[in-house]
């Protein structure tokens, strides 16, 4: 992308030399102009691998010009995020990150770590997001501790794009009677730190009775959860609806588990972004629109067998 340089040829007596001047001389102008064009185009432009991706100037610069979207994620929460079986990270969100990257000329790198820490990690500036089956909630915008109800943190923007409730589930064939969140008092239950199972574990473990107490047992993943319910340690787990059905559908071949009750406290799943990165939000929220028009979207989610949960649009901070 260097400009081209051409030397002058020097004045001659005769016309055929000046006509042989002139018509030298105007191929180097336009060779020259052609090279400053160049100079300029190339200064401003996107890295490669935005070329031909229609959404690629609404990201920052900076990310445009590394061509990654550095992605927090918990990778153990099938199927929206998991190892498959060739190691490779797979699920939902890296197969909806994969479209989004076509619209934006960026790849999405998925990176793991434990759930609580993804927010840190993004407030640190060790991920650009975190895509992890997040549920967006006014206290994650806020940077609100869910617990004790003060602020830890500058908080977080979601770009929402996918609908989940809360499941309970069971060693199957051995429910106990238990339907609802108030049936588990008097019961242990296991969830995943940190996430909106946890929540509603301890919030109902405050309103068992005396005497009934609800032990809770939480792990840094769900597959540990589900590993200490299998063995017998435990009378329930509790999921995002997506995770336990899947858990249900594939461990011991169908055998293990099975969900009870009804979902509860449907909300949305919601891509984190640093507070005052409006401009890589805004492009997410674009590109997200972009894969939900062109139909890739609709393909993933039945893919997954999740169709329940689509969305119709982007919604930024959609979370109560």
């Amino acid at each position: 992308m260097t400009a081209s340089t051409t030397r002058r040829s020097t004045a001659a007596k005769s016309a055929k030399s000046r006509i042989a001047m002139v018509g030298a001389i105007a191929v180097a102008g336009t060779l020259l102009l052609s090279g400053c064009g160049d100079q300029t185009k190339d200064k401003n432009a996107p890295a490669d691998s935005t070329k031909g991706a229609p959404l690629a100037n609404k990201l920052p610069k900076e990310i445009r010009d590394k061509g990654v979207i550095t992605v927090g994620s918990d990778i153990a929460y099938a199927p929206v995020e998991f190892k498959d079986k060739s190691g490779n990270t797979a699920g939902i969100d890296p197969d909806l990150a994969a479209a989004m990257g076509k619209q934006l000329g960026v790849k999405f790198e998925f990176q793991n770590g434990t759930f609580d820490t993804l927010i840190t990690g993004l407030r640190s500036k060790r991920y650009d997001i975190a895509m992890s089956a997040m549920t967006d909630t006014k206290d994650r915008q806020n940077g609100v501790d869910s617990d004790t109800g003060k602020k830890v943190g500058e908080g977080v923007d979601f770009v929402d794009y996918f609908d989940a409730g809360v499941s309970i589930y069971t060693p199957k064939g051995k429910t106990q009677g238990i339907k609802t969140w108030d049936d588990l008092c008097g019961k242990k239950i296991v969830v995943q730190r940190g996430t909106v199972s946890h929540d509603l574990a301890k919030a109902q473990a405050k309103k068992c009775p005396a005497g009934k107490k609800l032990a809770i047992e939480s792990f840094d993943d769900d597959q540990q959860a589900q590993t200490r319910l299998r063995a017998g340690g435990a009378d329930a787990g509790s999921s995002d609806f997506p995770v336990a059905a899947y858990a249900v559908k594939t461990s011991g071949g169908g055998k293990d588990f099975e969900i009870v009750g009804d979902q509860v406290e449907a909300a949305p799943y919601g891509i984190a972004v640093a507070k005052g990165n409006t401009q890589l939000r805004d492009a997410l929220s674009a590109a997200l629109d972009a894969v939900i028009k062109n139909g890739e979207y609709e393909k993933i989610i039945a893919k997954w067998g999740v169709e329940a949960g689509a969305v119709k649009e982007a919604t930024v901070n959609g979370g109560k």
